[in-house]
């Protein structure tokens, strides 16, 4: 069942935040029951690396098609940037947007931090955060979070703090697990041979899922509602649905407006 085909979805219509500088250490915790991200980023390779940043290329799509309906945004946040991939897509194709990516892992935000410098980025900072709790002291016209509210075990008050981080006018775009991820996943571990992709671990995969698998971080469009008091809206408001299946059956990204 994909969120799109739940009940819970709508008509469509037309740790605590922690901000360090420089450092390399690699002993911060980052979520829990999850893998340590710290050593992930340290050890990934370009497997990993792609494992980790799954659809960018289309979350970047989506992007520009808000930012061309909606305007460029003078500030944006990318809460659980990872290695940056949508952080620096943005401060690339719009240098008046002051961009700030957020994340738990410093080995990461480390490596993010020397890039800005080696390429000459003037409007891109990366800091440290831990959600559920999100408070940068500022707001920004848009916040995104893709792909990390399933490593976090109380994602409704990750909304909140996210939704709080909004600028009036804003927009927070959201990537999450429905229960149809869930169960795609649960069909991975049940018959990998069948459904999983070449290089599958098993062990790694569900240390890794384990909120999702045991529907602690799974969300849907009812649940978000009720943390955020605003129902989330679909993207093929104003931009065309593609014909090919995306991850969005079982990851879907919305945007909720402020």
């Amino acid at each position: 069942m994909t969120d799109e085909q739940d009940t819970d979805q709508p008509p469509v219509r037309g740790a605590p935040a922690v901000r360090i500088t420089n450092s390399s250490t690699m002993t911060d915790a980052t979520h829990d029951a999850t893998i340590d991200w710290n050593e992930f980023w340290h050890e990934a390779d370009d497997d990993d690396r792609d494992s980790a940043t799954p659809s960018t290329h289309h979350v970047r799509g989506l992007l520009d098609d808000l930012f061309d309906a909606k305007g460029v945004p003078d500030s944006f946040a990318d809460v659980g940037c990872g290695p940056g991939i949508v952080a620096f897509h943005v401060a690339d194709r719009h240098p008046e947007t002051a961009v700030v990516g957020y994340d738990a892992a410093e080995t990461i935000l480390d490596e993010n931090r020397e890039r800005a410098r080696d390429e000459g980025y003037e409007n891109v900072d990366f800091e440290r955060t831990v959600l559920p709790e999100f408070d940068p002291g500022r707001q920004f016209d848009v916040v995104l979070t893709f792909g990390t509210l399933a490593y976090v075990a109380d994602s409704e008050r990750a909304l909140q703090a996210l939704y709080d981080a909004v600028a009036p006018g804003g927009s927070l775009v959201l990537g999450y697990i429905n229960r149809g991820g869930r169960a795609h996943y649960h069909r991975l571990l049940d018959d990998p041979d069948e459904h999983a992709p070449e290089g599958f671990d098993p062990g790694r995969f569900e240390e890794r899922f384990k909120l999702v698998l045991d529907g602690e971080s799974t969300l849907s469009y009812r649940q978000i509602r009720d943390a955020l008091g605003t129902w989330p809206r679909s993207f093929w408001e104003f931009t065309e649905r593609p014909e090919q299946r995306w991850a969005w059956d079982h990851a879907p990204l919305v945007w909720v407006p402020k």
